[in-house]
């Protein structure tokens, strides 16, 4: 599903992000990116999410070479993810029904399915009755779960989750969690960027660990090292 092969970042002032890593992500896997600030983590995102290209190796979602991805095809490539940053990211004019539905739209979706399909998708993360609420009227916890809302609605095969607790409570970061667990179960491919060791120890999925741009560990389990 997801293969990054001996791939290395360089930006331009000569930071070396990532030194040459390897990592396979199967289909359907949940799978923590943990790790220390600068270890790489954010390059790791921007690579997936085809912000930045790679500077060597070779990197492959699904169908699609990110090492050789033309322009024009990126938008369709990115429809294939959906995205959640920890700052949100809504639209505060707009309500959660609407903030849902612009993704669709964007895509050039028929208004009779995004007006089927945008309720069904707030009943899975929990906010059935609010989809007349704008941002303002509502939670950070409720807020990030619209975000999550918005990032499942054109049924993208990966998910993304860039720092999804951030800005929220350790209650709603549990919640956050548990969808994200559920969503993975209904077979999506789910990453989750972090530096929360206890959700990472609570949840027993799968934790890579980055450190000055190298893949340091692999495994099954959380337990990470209290000075990451």
């Amino acid at each position: 599903m997801i293969d990054f092969v001996n791939v290395k970042k360089a930006y331009p002032n000569g930071t070396m992000a990532l030194k040459g890593i390897n990592l396979h992500i199967d289909e359907g896997e949940f799978v923590f990116v943990c790790g220390p600030s600068g270890a790489g983590k954010s390059t790791l995102m921007k690579l997936l999410l085809r912000e930045e290209r790679i500077t060597s190796g070779k990197l492959t979602v699904g169908e699609y070479d990110l090492s050789e991805l033309s322009e024009f095809k990126v938008p369709y490539y990115r429809r294939e993810l959906g995205v959640v940053f920890q700052d949100f990211r809504l639209f505060p004019k707009k309500t959660v029904f609407e903030n849902v539905a612009f993704a669709m739209e964007v895509v050039g979706t028929p208004r009779s399915k995004i007006v089927r399909r945008v309720p069904a998708i707030l009943n899975t993360v929990n906010l059935s009755g609010k989809q007349d609420s704008f941002p303002h009227e509502i939670s950070g916890g409720e807020q990030q779960r619209v975000a999550l809302a918005r990032a499942l609605a054109n049924n993208p095969k990966v998910v993304i989750a860039d720092e999804p607790t951030g800005n929220i409570d350790p209650k709603m970061s549990l919640e956050i969690m548990s969808l994200l667990i559920k969503i993975n179960k209904i077979g999506k491919t789910v990453i989750v960027v972090t530096h929360e060791k206890d959700l990472v120890d609570y949840y027993k999925q799968r934790v890579v660990m980055l450190n000055d741009g190298l893949i340091t560990e692999d495994r099954v389990g959380g337990m990470f090292n209290e000075e990451v």
